[in-house]
């Protein structure tokens, strides 16, 4: 069973997730939080797989509920909520460790595949945020100009992993493009991340993106 924890400051919006996750027979959602530091309390007394977190909320934020849950001894999978394709703040969360994050007006079967997607421990984005990601992110010079300096200390196949990373791919896919075994690249992730200083695939998926290894969002024509 997934355990979940929504947070919105919106009663009806936890509501609706609620329902819609209520569906899927091995999801659970354990508990519902409006601000950043119900939220906090939340995760550590339940101790869930995956936090729908929103970002702006009066009081205690979603950025610095972020920073507390990811200084946790148990830290689960948070996966950002917000109407906006994607801004700056969206990316800070990122940066900050949020496994991913899904516009509000995701269709339900895709919000309840890609909660299982998070606790299984990928990236998560939905195709629109995916789009918003992209065009955000390619306007932030610095982050591409730091980007680009870091591929120079990688190996040929690591930068092809790493763009398999930034289009949201999964190991399992990863490894069909490239003729390697799941195993396989999991090693190269694994170094990947200790290389680039990330703390987890989403944030390497990120740095591709800034990097230019990904111009367009997946599934795009």
């Amino acid at each position: 069973m997934i355990r979940v924890v929504v947070v919105d400051d919106e009663p009806m919006v936890c509501a609706h997730l609620r329902t819609i996750l209520g569906a899927a027979g091995d999801i659970r959602v354990v508990d519902e939080a409006f601000d950043g530091a119900a939220a906090v309390e939340a995760v550590i007394r339940h101790r869930p797989d995956v936090v729908l977190l929103d970002l702006r909320m009066p009081g205690v934020d979603g950025l610095t509920a972020l920073d507390r849950i990811a200084g946790l001894a148990h830290r689960p999978a948070v996966v950002v909520l917000t109407t906006f394709d994607a801004d700056e703040y969206v990316l800070r969360a990122l940066r900050a460790g949020a496994s991913g994050f899904l516009v509000k007006s995701t269709r339900p079967d895709d919000l309840i595949g890609l909660v299982r997607v998070a606790a299984d421990g990928h990236t998560v984005l939905s195709p629109e945020a995916t789009r918003g990601l992209v065009a955000a992110a390619g306007r932030q010079d610095a982050g591409r100009v730091r980007a680009r300096g870091l591929l120079g200390e990688l190996t040929p196949r690591e930068v092809e992993v790493l763009t398999g990373l930034g289009e949201g791919l999964p190991n399992a896919g990863i490894g069909a493009r490239l003729g390697l075994t799941e195993a396989t690249v999991k090693g190269y992730v694994s170094r990947l991340l200790i290389k680039l200083d990330c703390a987890n695939r989403t944030q390497a998926g990120l740095l591709a993106r800034e990097a230019g290894l990904v111009s367009r969002s997946p599934g795009a024509r």
